[in-house]
């Protein structure tokens, strides 16, 4: 399977409920609480992520991972980003030392 198939298929359906059935859908739930608690989702995974590394556990990292992407990615749509955005910076960076990209802000 095509990894990037995936994320765009994620993507479209991410798009697909914004709008939609809050009691049928985690993800229009989520729009219609607000970018708030999206982003507040976006923390609480990325913590749960690194408290999983911190604990070894390669299992809950993915899991968490999976989990961070995904709620990512609801607020990239919620702030009208595309993948394709984030792909180009990260393009922009490839081949440059991070502590330079970083001293560059």
């Amino acid at each position: 399977m095509d990894k990037a198939e995936i994320l765009d298929r994620l993507e479209q359906v991410i798009a697909s409920r914004k709008g939609g059935d809050t009691d049928k859908s985690y993800v229009a739930k989520l729009f219609k609480k607000g970018r708030k608690k999206i982003a507040q989702k976006v923390g609480e995974e990325g913590v749960e992520t690194a408290l999983a590394a911190v604990m070894g556990d390669k299992d809950e990292v993915i899991s968490e991972s999976a989990d961070l992407l995904f709620h990512m990615m609801v607020l990239w749509a919620d702030m009208g980003i595309q993948p394709d955005d984030i792909f180009d910076e990260l393009a922009k960076r490839e081949g440059i030392s991070g502590i330079d990209e970083k001293n560059s802000r």
